[in-house]
């Protein structure tokens, strides 16, 4: 079977109705019956705007950047990219190839 990773790319401060968009992704992942998806919080990164986003002073955030990681079947992903599509209004979805190696 043909696996693909899905990555999203997002802001820490983007909401989708009372829940931060990360969540709502993951909860649609699960709920879709993606096998595993993962959420990494950016220490700093910059998208196609330009505008860098990092810890500052104090540890105090101005947006950190989030990726969400799932890895399954070709068919699953892209069954569920549409949904996603119209979720991530400023960001990033990417599909890639996976090459299972153990």
């Amino acid at each position: 079977m043909n696996k693909v990773q899905l990555t999203i790319y997002v802001k820490e401060t983007d909401m989708s109705d009372d829940l931060p968009l990360y969540e709502l992704i993951v909860r649609r992942l699960l709920h879709e019956g993606i096998a595993g998806a993962t959420v990494l919080r950016g220490v700093m990164g910059y998208g196609r705007h330009g505008q860098v986003h990092r810890k500052r002073l104090l540890g105090v955030s101005d947006d950190h950047p989030m990726v969400i990681i799932a890895v399954d079947s070709a068919d699953k992903i892209r069954a569920v990219f549409p949904e996603l599509r119209s979720l991530v209004k400023s960001g990033l979805i990417t599909i890639a190839d996976v090459r299972e190696e153990i």
